[in-house]
């Protein structure tokens, strides 16, 4: 397998997970209960069509029987409360909302209708909220892509516990990332240095059958044969092994490449 890279089975295992945090986050949201009756007239009115037996999931159908009882009215973000808005936005996203969780990053998106979109980036920005809005197949989709915005839009909502395994499982994203990159540039490194190690030795051999190797100087000699004595190491290590400094091993060595290469 590349550097890197993954299998489909560690692919499908890692969506599968994914999968479930966004169930799970869904189901947070569903089971919080709004005790004020302004708050679940707000949700109710958020899910729009879901509470209205147009649900898409089990979780949002349950908890739209939970809010039968409760009042349909037209909710008016400008004279709402926060903690109003805040139980309509979360009916918004149950209703129809998706939150995306890939190699990327997070991607939340709540469509709707394309005249209700501008208004909706501008009561996200009352709440210090960066969104956009485009079209799609004649909606309007606003989106979320800042992952402080997105995690903070969540948290007011009511995901706590599924926020946490987010930022956790984007902690451990980056960390892999970072443990990639290393390793990737250590091997790089190493095939370097392997390939300038195995050019170098069939430098000094090849000054050897020709007998020119004593045209180089006794230092250079020396770093002649600690090369061919000691193939695989480090400059530092030959530096070492010789008693003088790294650069002058390079020098050495250079000059070496040179005198065989040029005579």
């Amino acid at each position: 397998m590349p550097s890197g890279g993954r299998t489909a089975a560690a692919r499908t295992r890692t969506s599968d997970a994914e999968r479930d945090l966004v169930a799970a986050l869904r189901a947070e949201l569903a089971a919080v209960e709004s005790v004020r009756p302004c708050c679940r007239m707000a949700l109710r009115a958020g899910l729009g069509a879901a509470a209205e037996g147009k649900a898409r999931s089990p979780v949002v159908a349950r908890l739209a029987i939970r809010l039968d009882t409760v009042p349909s009215r037209p909710f008016d973000w400008s004279t709402a409360l926060d903690h109003c808005r805040l139980a309509w936005l979360r009916g918004r996203f149950l209703a129809s909302g998706s939150l995306s969780v890939t190699d990327q990053g997070l991607h939340l998106e709540l469509p709707g209708d394309a005249a209700e979109a501008p208004a909706l980036v501008g009561h996200l920005a009352e709440l210090g909220l960066a969104s956009a809005w485009r079209m799609r197949r004649g909606r309007g989709v606003v989106t979320l892509k800042r992952t402080d915005d997105l995690l903070t839009l969540l948290r007011l909502m009511g995901a706590s516990t599924s926020v946490l395994d987010l930022e956790t499982r984007l902690v451990t994203r980056q960390l892999q990332g970072h443990l990639n990159r290393v390793l990737n540039a250590e091997s790089a490194n190493l095939r370097r240095t392997v390939r300038a190690a195995h050019r170098q030795v069939g430098a000094v051999e090849a000054l050897i059958e020709d007998g020119r190797l004593s045209e180089l100087s006794s230092v250079d000699r020396e770093v002649a044969v600690a090369r061919v004595e000691a193939p695989e190491a480090s400059l530092s290590e030959l530096a070492e092994r010789v008693g003088i400094g790294r650069s002058r091993v390079q020098r050495a060595l250079e000059r070496i490449e040179t005198l065989q290469l040029h005579g």
